[in-house]
């Protein structure tokens, strides 16, 4: 175990010791928003993005080393397992190098290898593969091996089978593989050409039609690409390397020159090449392109997810939800303050103009009938129609703004269970408005309701492995959720089941029980809860909110380890939970520097990281980390494709961060591309280095086809407006 947590540390560039403490408290079954929040102490104030690195790299290293245990036993119990192999065993890094050792001890289906063997000719092929000096020419060798009986009825036919023999032993030599693997990333290319019958074909592959890129340069999207268009038969895809190269190297390691069995072994080995070795590292390389473009993919978009996730609520305002459409019409909802549904209908303001107008003046209706403030409308079919009516809409109404919201997921949410559980009353189409609304007032307790993966903030979601996917989002939802923390007396189940040592069962049963006997008065109620124990709590606790308290701290997300420690603190500064419930400590932080950081730490039984947490939540109790973010964009006025001139700035927000550029909402319906050579003055490798999902920015219009819908931006060198 020593030797993973130093590897760990080094990897990350962090204290074994600290590696240490966090390998102990995730195998005591602690969570990482838990460890984050409240063990700063114990590794050194690692971000939550740090700590599950370390818990992803933790698990493939113990299931690396048992991997290794289980080759090492399999070899031993052959009685194979030499000195050497024991040394090149400790010695690999990776699990294709512990594979490679493995290759010629692991079960084999038959081969002609193996037929080979069975008719007696594996003696033929090591005295053979030896190159003994002096030898005899092989033809002579060969045919003390001809034997009717074992199928060998020439020496020609003892020669093939010695060959093949020959040919599989050079192919599972494991320095011959790691030599070419370090070649093959030299120079090998990743290669991609129209399928037959497709080369004249339009379609989204044709860029690929006739693509090269060597295999060390290639970018992810592009391996997902020539992937999908291969999956759908458009493409022809390989790994090619200069088979001349390959050959002189495999040479070169297995060749004595001058020898009677040369020529045979050399013959051995391009056949062991092109026959086994080729189509093997071709396969290996297109899976570990593959493995590594699913995972920049993914770690692409948790990136996207995180902001997206954490932006800004709009709190606190009676909200109208539009779920644009044509043929089925405009879905509206009406909710209050607090997200309940006040009032549904459908209006059609794309059929004709005796339609537009109806619709205006019933919506012109419920925003004075509900004092609405604000309008979220979905991006999707008919968005832009329906914000054209709308801008009409507030020519008459004043003090109302609107947004455009990614109704991503709205669908898939509104047809799903858990919709028709929380709105039994209402069709699959009225749902989706509510939850349009919603996600303008709260987006992170909307969101958490839909499968991250149909939030659409990343590239070929689809194609990527769902068990992996499904990890990381999760991951990166439960640290949003935590973060920001949750109101235990109006949190749904969705939200309560990623808060910090809850599951779904847990969280339903919370919900059942405030039905049962009214809201929470305090945090140590919810120990009550069924199957919420001891455990649970002390992992839960502390991102659980409830405003109703007595207690202003269980408003907080100090600890309940930690109140004594909270009114110590108070105490010292001459403050009391009285001054916190006013939001009367202006000065602590003043008065915590006068005493001395870390005189006080001592004094209140913590550590300084956690006394800093702890003076930052009495400062600002019940306090959304989220209202520090610069707010959503909310509009009056409408802006179209022939609107917009090459040169004009706008203000817009970052709907999508990927591999080659930036899509940016300006207020037209169509989201504009910022290239990756547009985004700054400097050389960056990706996007994510410079903006995020939600970033307020400015662009300037660089080209506009409205035939095929594309906007063009840059970020640079931006003119005057």
């Amino acid at each position: 175990m020593d030797h993973i947590i130093s590897q760990l540390a080094q990897e990350l560039n962090q204290k074994p010791e600290y590696v240490g403490n966090v390998v102990t408290l995730l195998d005591e079954g602690n969570t990482i928003p838990f460890i984050a929040r409240y063990r700063k102490e114990l590794h050194g104030a690692m971000d939550d993005t740090t700590l599950r690195e370390l818990a992803e790299r933790l698990q493939y290293l113990r299931n690396f080393t048992q991997r290794r245990e289980e080759i090492r036993k399999s070899i031993a119990s052959q009685e194979k397992l030499t000195e050497e192999i024991e040394a090149a065993l400790d010695a690999a890094k990776t699990l294709s190098e512990l594979e490679d050792i493995y290759r010629p001890f692991k079960p084999k289906r038959r081969t002609r290898a193996t037929i080979a063997k069975e008719k007696g000719l594996e003696p033929l092929a090591l005295l053979l593969y030896s190159q003994a000096k002096d030898q005899a020419e092989p033809s002579v060798l060969a045919e003390d091996y001809v034997n009717s009986e074992l199928g060998v009825n020439t020496v020609e036919e003892a020669l093939t089978g010695a060959s093949d023999i020959v040919a599989e032993m050079i192919s599972d030599d494991a320095e011959i593989r790691k030599l070419l693997r370090t070649l093959m990333k030299r120079i090998a290319v990743l290669r991609s050409v129209a399928a037959k019958g497709k080369e004249e074909e339009v379609s989204v592959y044709q860029m690929y039609y006739d693509f090269s890129q060597p295999i060390g340069k290639v970018q992810g999207h592009q391996v997902l690409a020539v992937n999908r268009g291969e999956r759908e038969d458009f493409l022809k895809v390989s790994v090619e390397v200069d088979r001349d190269q390959a050959l002189i190297a495999v040479r070169r390691a297995v060749l004595i020159p001058g020898r009677s069995a040369t020529e045979f072994v050399k013959a051995a080995a391009d056949d062991a090449y092109d026959r086994l070795i080729a189509p093997s590292m071709e396969r290996e390389w297109r899976t570990a392109l593959t493995d590594e473009a699913n995972e920049g993919a993914i770690h692409n978009f948790a990136l996207n997810l995180r902001p997206l996730l954490m932006q800004p609520p709009v709190k606190g305002h009676t909200t109208m939800g539009l779920d644009p459409g044509y043929s089925h019409g405009c879905k509206v909802a009406v909710v209050d303050a607090t997200g309940k549904v006040l009032d549904t209908t459908v209006v059609y303001p794309t059929f004709s103009k005796a339609k537009r107008e109806e619709a205006i003046v019933t919506l012109a209706r419920l925003i004075q009938k509900h004092g609405v403030e604000h309008i979220a409308i979905g991006n999707g079919t008919a968005s832009r129609e329906t914000e054209n009516a709308v801008c009409e809409l507030l020519t008459r109404v004043k003090g109302v703004s609107y947004m455009i919201v990614s109704e991503a997921g709205a669908s898939v949410y509104s047809a799903s269970k858990l919709a028709a559980e929380e709105f039994p009353q209402f069709d699959v189409n009225l749902r989706s408005a509510v939850s349009i609304a919603r996600r303008l007032q709260d987006p992170l307790a909307e969101l958490v309701k839909i499968d991250p993966k149909a939030i659409g903030v990343g590239q070929y979601q689809h194609d990527l492995p769902e068990k992996r996917l499904d990890e990381s989002l999760g991951g990166v939802v439960e640290d949003c959720v935590n973060a920001v923390g949750v109101d235990l007396n109006t949190a749904s189940p969705s939200l309560l089941r990623r808060v910090s040592g809850l599951n779904a069962a847990i969280a339903k049963n919370i919900v059942v029980y405030r039905e049962e006997n009214g809201a929470f008065t305090s945090r140590k109620q919810v120990m009550k809860v069924p199957k919420l124990g001891a455990k649970a709590y002390e992992q839960a606790a502390g991102f659980l909110r409830v405003p109703e308290s007595k207690q202003i701290l269980d408003n907080t997300g100090v600890h309940p380890e930690s109140y004594e420690a909270a009114q110590k603190l108070l105490e010292l500064c001459g403050y009391s939970l009285t001054d916190v419930a006013k939001g009367g400590l202006g000065e602590l932080n003043e008065r915590l520097q006068a005493y001395g950081v870390d005189k006080a730490a001592q004094e209140c039984g913590v550590g300084v990281p956690t006394l800093r947490d702890i003076a930052k939540e009495l400062c600002k109790p019940g306090r959304d980390p989220r209202d520090e973010l610069p707010p959503p964009i909310l509009r009056t006025d409408v802006l179209e494709m022939k609107d917009l001139k090459p040169g004009m700035v706008l203000t817009g927000t970052v709907r999508n961060v990927i591999d080659f550029g930036v899509f940016v909402d300006i207020g037209v319906h169509q989201d504009g591309l910022v290239h990756i050579s547009r985004v700054c003055n400097k050389f960056i490798k990706h996007p994510s280095e410079v903006v995020s999902v939600g970033d307020i920015v400015k662009v300037a219009v660089l080209e506009v086809d409205e035939k095929r819908k594309r906007i063009s931006l840059t970020m640079r060198d931006l003119p005057k407006e």
